[in-house]
Order: structure tokens, then C-alpha cells, then sequence
């Protein structure tokens, strides 16, 4: 079970398909390259750093072209698996914190029913 996927495979796929669709619309793919270079172009993070915090959001998101692209990078940039385990727990920590949090709006939902 440890290989489900082809992860190389599944991202050369993705980045191709990509390629197809910048072909029909450039300026959507172009946007986007903007937003993510913007999100680097300060400095502040170093890039690895940066990569961690990809690999978190693509759990979050369940996004997994995003987890096979950005896996790449973050190893590419020297990121351990240590480093990635920690990055994806605070990930696991905060949905785990988040559906708890929405727990309460539930509640609110319903006592904000009509009552019979």
C-alpha cells in the first residue's frame, strides 16, 4: 500500500494538462503564477519554508496536484521528513481545531430554529 499512486507520473500528467488549458486561457494561468511568485517575492520565508507551509495548505485543501507538485519542491529545497511530519501535524492539528470550532456553529443552527 505505500505506492497507491504514481506520484511522478500523476504530477507530469498534471503539469501537462495545465499546459493545455494555459493554451485556451494564458491569462488565467498567467494570474496565477502572478499571485504565487507575490507570495514569495518578500523574502521573508526561505523557500523551503515556504514549501512546508504549500504542503500543509494542500492537505488542507485536499488539493493533490498541489501535494505532488509542491512534495518536490519542498524535497528539492532540502526539506526532511521530519520537517515535512511537522508542517503536515500542524496541518492534522488545525482542521482537527477547525471542525471543533464549527461544531459550535452547528449548535447555533439549530437553536436558532423555530421551536415547536
Amino acid at each position: 500500500m505505500r505506492n497507491m499512486q504514481d506520484w511522478n507520473a500523476y504530477r507530469d500528467v498534471l503539469i501537462g494538462r495545465v499546459g493545455d488549458f494555459s493554451k485556451q486561457s494564458p491569462d488565467v494561468l498567467r494570474g496565477l503564477n502572478t499571485i504565487e511568485g507575490s507570495a514569495s517575492k518578500t523574502g521573508n520565508l526561505e523557500p523551503k519554508v515556504h514549501e512546508l507551509i504549500a504542503l500543509a495548505v494542500a492537505v488542507t485543501t485536499r488539493c493533490d496536484g498541489c501535494i505532488a507538485v509542491h512534495s518536490k519542491k519542498a524535497v528539492e529545497l532540502g526539506a526532511t521528513h521530519g520537517e515535512i511530519a511537522e508542517a503536515l501535524g500542524v496541518a492534522i492539528a488545525l482542521n482537527a481545531g477547525a471542525a471543533l470550532t464549527y461544531t459550535a456553529r452547528v449548535f447555533d443552527a439549530i437553536e436558532a430554529l423555530p421551536s415547536k
